[in-house]
């Protein structure tokens, strides 16, 4: 049997929350319904921050009370602080995604939290996830760069990821928030977090501003990490992050390892069709992935 790489859909969260366009609810509901079609079967779909400072997420809880609850399929709300986790834990998403912050130069702007600060807050707030008996994962954010602060530790990245096993947490992700990793360095910082916490399924979450996404997904996945990031036709980015552009394509992910043997489960084909909605009438502006203007494989 092939190896299985799960892709978590973050599009219908993490690509739209910085685009220009704010997408009204239903069409985020029908977002949400074709990439269920195309065979997703766990994403990102709502935020659970304040909306003043991400417009674009202020209808989350009423997304999450008209998302498809029938089709097996498991909703992650994202949640930075207390306030957050109890609205998410309401709105009955599947799993909460907390995010700690690997540097205090874009923690104070996007959590006005330290790192340290940050699973702090974690260890106090977890618990309410876990006397839910709902799963909560962590992803540690500017794991490979601040764009503020510049270089970050690999070995602030090991002491969150040990904060966050220590409190609960079921799988770890590293986010490259702002697109600087490369290759060597995602081993690096995949072998520092397994070394303090062995027992954590690991996550990966790449942006690709600098056109390093798919050969950092590559040395993830070499690195024997089976679950990805991606959001459909590429879109997204930080609000809190200057200059941060989208999110690995999902169609271009899907398509670099199926050719390679991997089963995603995906519909690359339908993939591809919902990234040329968006352009024409999800969010009508150009979306990055290259899957949408090639297609696939020649017949």
């Amino acid at each position: 049997m092939p190896r299985a790489i799960e892709i978590v859909e973050v599009g219908p969260r993490d690509g739209l929350q910085n685009d220009p366009v704010l997408m009204p609810t239903e069409v985020k509901i029908e977002l949400v319904e074709r990439l269920i079609d195309a065979g997703v079967r766990r994403m990102e779909a709502a935020s659970f921050v304040h909306p003043k400072l991400v417009p674009a997420m202020a209808d989350s809880d009423t997304v999450m009370s008209r998302v498809p609850r029938d089709k097996g399929v498991k909703y992650i709300g994202l949640a930075l602080n207390e306030r957050g986790m109890r609205r998410a834990l309401e709105a009955k998403c599947d799993e909460v995604n907390y995010v700690m912050v690997a540097s205090e130069g874009f923690g104070k702007r996007n959590q006005n939290a330290t790192p340290e600060e940050s699973a702090d807050l974690f260890d106090r707030i977890a618990v309410l996830a876990h006397d839910d008996g709902v799963p909560v994962s962590v992803t540690i954010s500017v794991a490979f760069g601040d764009p503020f602060d510049g270089e970050v530790p690999v070995g602030t990245v090991a002491m969150l990821a040990k904060r966050a096993a220590a409190a609960g947490a079921i799988e770890i992700a590293l986010g490259d928030t702002i697109g600087v990793a490369n290759p060597w360095d995602v081993r690096a910082r995949i072998d520092a977090v397994r070394h303090v916490a062995p027992d954590v399924r690991l996550r990966m979450h790449f942006h690709n501003t600098r056109n390093t996404a798919l050969a950092n997904v590559h040395a993830a996945v070499e690195g024997g990490v089976d679950v990805i990031d991606a959001s459909v036709g590429g879109i997204g980015g930080c609000p809190f992050a200057p200059k941060a552009t989208g999110n690995v394509a999902t169609e271009d992910v899907v398509y670099m390892l199926e050719r390679a043997g991997f089963d995603t489960g995906l519909d690359l084909g339908k993939l591809i069709e919902t990234a040329k909605w968006l352009e024409t009438e999800g969010l009508k502006h150009p979306v990055e992935s290259m899957l949408s203007k090639a297609g696939g494989f020649p017949a």
